[in-house]
């Protein structure tokens, strides 16, 4: 799951969900004090998640569909992706209209901002003015989204170039994508309720 996946999963508490994008950016243990403890849980929870996602039928199947190479780094196409097919259809699972919960979302985030690390601060400083998560929506972006993933890898992958191998299996992609959702809701869910009863 990349940005938009861990934020909505991470349900209605706002602190919550700056842990579920702050997965991304944090590294090592926890429980130092840096975050406020419902902040933690949305971390703990995005690592959680990570790991259930990984084992999970649909992710395998979406994985199996490339070739060598670029199976090696389908994992990070499929977040991409996976985020498209919530923005598009985001009211299938949400009320709130994608937009408002995003921008809504980055005012929580602001209001973080002296303890958030480098790289979320950029996240902070550009997201807003772009419409960064809502832009998951149109698929046209999605080649210049991951051409500029595959350009910050450690060596420079042209992770575009799976888009083909996902439209011409769009279908069942799209179908075991609504498969797996909202099995990660009721994961998350549970899983939150778990860390903050310990």
């Amino acid at each position: 799951m990349n940005y938009l996946a861990h934020i909505a999963l991470a349900g209605d508490n706002p602190q919550h969900q700056v842990g579920g994008l702050l997965g991304d950016f944090v590294r090592g243990p926890l429980g130092r004090g840096e975050f406020p403890a419902a902040v933690e849980a949305g971390i703990r929870a995005h690592r959680k998640l990570d790991h259930y996602v990984d084992q999970q039928p649909e992710l395998r199947l979406f994985l199996q569909r490339f070739e060598s190479p670029m199976r090696r780094y389908a994992g990070i196409v499929a977040d991409v992706f996976y985020d498209h097919l919530l923005a598009r259809d985001w009211l299938r699972y949400y009320q709130q209209p994608l937009g408002d919960f995003c921008q809504t979302f980055y005012r929580h985030l602001g209001s973080f901002n002296n303890e958030l690390p480098p790289r979320a601060q950029q996240f902070l400083e550009r997201a807003p003015s772009i419409g960064w998560l809502e832009s998951y929506a149109q698929a046209e972006h999605l080649p210049v989204i991951l051409q500029r993933i595959g350009e910050r890898l450690r060596r420079p992958v042209a992770l575009q170039e799976a888009l083909p191998i996902i439209t011409a299996h769009l279908d069942a992609i799209d179908e075991e994508f609504h498969q797996l959702y909202p099995r990660l809701q009721t994961f998350v869910s549970t899983t939150l309720q778990e860390i903050e009863l310990h």
